[in-house]
């Protein structure tokens, strides 16, 4: 039996989770696993990369396979240099705190006439007139 160190899918339809899996190779994508060993979110602005080293390195130990993307996972968690005996690689991005945006009012300055529109509304022109032609008739 060929063991598979491989991604199941989760998640909506433009929102996919992974969950790294150690499965037989003729299982299902998304089918039955031996065990989950780790999360991946392509989605997150850095991606989130989640996996636990010593049940790699007993899997990757006993003969299991990566698949592709798994292994493109492990040599970025430097899990699959551990197992080969090669020198770690640069440390993961981390995503930096966002910044809070300056407000309008902050950034405007100090200008007359705050809070007073320009133009006038349509609704009260209308009123407007409606009392001009009924003062001219009672005239």
């Amino acid at each position: 039996m060929a063991v598979k160190i491989k991604l199941k899918r989760l998640g909506k339809i433009r929102s996919p989770h992974y969950r790294i899996v150690v499965a037989d190779s003729r299982t299902r994508r998304d089918g039955r696993a031996i065990e989950e060993i780790g999360k991946y979110h392509p989605t997150y602005n850095p991606s989130v990369m989640e996996v636990d080293a010593e049940r790699v390195a007993y899997w990757l130990g006993v003969g299991a396979q990566p698949t592709e993307p798994v292994l493109a996972i492990l040599k970025k968690t430097g899990d699959w240099q551990k197992f080969k005996g090669e020198p770690a690689p640069a440390p993961l991005l981390v995503a930096e705190p966002k910044k809070a945006r300056p407000s309008f009012e902050a950034l405007s300055g100090d200008d007359e006439g705050k809070g007073e529109a320009i133009t006038q509304k349509k609704k009260a022109e209308k009123k407007d007139e409606a009392a001009a032609e009924s003062e001219s008739a009672e005239a």
